[in-house]
């Protein structure tokens, strides 16, 4: 079964490698913001002062720059007041937007955001501190595959479609990449996370496929306002509904990761509990589990996509238009395609996970379970002899009579001879014998 499970995820493996290095930019020079027509600079500045004294509904915001060429210069920006505008307060750390060619003058910035570098610091500090409280080794080993998670979508798939590559191939093959190195980084190289790869690797092709086929069906075309404003930045042709494909698989990846892994554990520790179950025992214990994790799985696929899509759903309401307009808005359809298609990948992941991982832990030898760890030894403390007491004297046979004892006159003591005799009422005398005249 290890030989099977090598044959299959090899060559996926060696495919997906390959794929990476066709599809990554070798030798392009991808054009800075400068040299695509966005010429403002950042600039870190410190509210200093406040006044309502520039006309209705504005303010001017006093900053003192911190970096820049004017650092140190202290400057007024209007800025609008009102319902939708940010209020602003005396230390608050912000970001200026550079766009002129005098440093000193007002009319070259503008308050674009705030900062809030420090407060993200201690958020993820936090949530790396309970992710090892918990986890310990596997919950650092888990950090690693979120920061190498990381990696390849900032130095792989960003760059490969920004230099034009097809969105959907580069998809892919960034999400097998993260997928086997934080499966196995995580999870350790086994049979049973190997089982877990092949069937994220299923779902996931079945994702691609049924996203490129309803994308096409209902006419997406990926144009909303971000991926409109990247086109017109970027000058050069991008296949806008392949870049909605592309998020698409790796929005679903994270939580295909979950079910798989959870599934495919399940099927062991059932197998570990019972070596006597069959392959058909096994799935069908594995798929109830599944329908359990199922229901709340696609639950949270469809919030997570309905609270990024919130505002855009509020101001479409607003405007008057019927439910059946609504969703079938370009918006809203695309969004919809996403939350089904993921959908229909996460339920399919749980039979298909769980039919592999019970046909190869059924040919497994059962391994023992991990013994607890014994607890701390208590100090012993031994415990003082108690002293010796003298013996007690055996009390001796009491004698006598006690007739007429009264306990309230104090213990009963035994009375000397002479004064028990006194003591003692007189017997009558025997009657003598007569003596016989004989």
């Amino acid at each position: 079964m290890r030989t099977l499970l090598m044959w299959l995820l090899v060559p996926l493996a060696l495919a997906t490698i390959i794929g990476a290095a066709l599809l990554y930019p070798f030798g392009h020079e991808q054009k800075t913001g400068a040299q695509v027509g966005l010429h403002q600079t950042p600039v870190a500045a410190v509210v200093t002062g406040l006044a309502e004294n520039c006309g209705e509904k504005c303010v001017a915001i006093t900053v003192r720059m911190t970096d820049g060429a004017a650092n140190g210069q202290s400057i007024t920006i209007p800025s609008v007041n009102g319902p939708g505008a940010p209020s602003f307060r005396i230390g608050d750390e912000v970001v200026l937007s550079y766009a002129g060619s005098q440093p000193q003058a007002a009319e070259s910035y503008q308050i674009v955001d705030f900062q809030r570098g420090w407060s993200l610091w201690v958020l993820a500090l936090l949530f790396a501190a309970a992710v090892l409280l918990l986890g310990r080794w596997q919950g650092l080993a888990a950090l690693g595959a979120l920061l190498l998670s990381f990696v390849v979508l900032v130095l792989f798939i960003m760059p490969s479609i920004l230099a034009g590559e097809n969105p959907l191939m580069v998809a892919v093959v960034g999400a097998g990449l993260i997928m086997f190195m934080v499966l196995y980084l995580t999870h350790g190289i086994s049979a049973r996370t190997s089982t877990a790869v092949l069937g994220t690797l299923v779902s996931l092709a079945l994702i691609g496929v049924l996203g490129a086929l309803f994308s096409a069906a209902a006419k997406l075309t990926g144009l909303d306002e971000d991926t409109t404003n990247l086109v017109t930045i970027l000058g050069t042709g991008i296949d806008t509904r392949g870049l909605l494909l592309a998020g698409t698989l790796i929005g679903a990846l994270g939580v295909l990761d979950d079910v798989t892994v959870t599934q495919t554990s399940a099927v062991w520790e059932l197998r570990r509990a019972n070596d006597k179950l069959t392959w058909r025992e096994l799935f069908a214990a594995g798929s109830r589990i599944g329908r359990d994790h199922m229901s709340s799985v696609v639950n949270t696929l469809v919030m997570a996509y309905a609270g990024a899509a919130l505002p855009l759903l509020l101001a479409i309401s607003l405007a008057g238009r019927s439910m059946g307009e609504i969703l079938t808005a370009q918006q809203i359809a695309q969004e919809i395609v996403r939350t089904l298609v993921g959908s229909i990948g996460l339920v399919a992941a749980i039979p298909v996970t769980t039919a592999l991982a019970a046909l190869v832990a059924v040919r497994q030898e059962v391994a023992p379970a991990p013994e607890p760890e014994p607890e701390p030894e208590k100090p012993t403390v031994k415990a003082r002899k108690p002293a010796p007491q003298p013996a007690k004297p055996r009390p001796a046979r009491i004698e006598g009579d006690l007739f007429g004892y009264d306990a309230d006159k104090g213990p009963w003591e035994r009375p000397s001879a002479p004064r028990a005799r006194r003591a003692a009422p007189a017997r009558p005398a025997p009657p003598a014998r007569r003596r016989s005249s004989d």
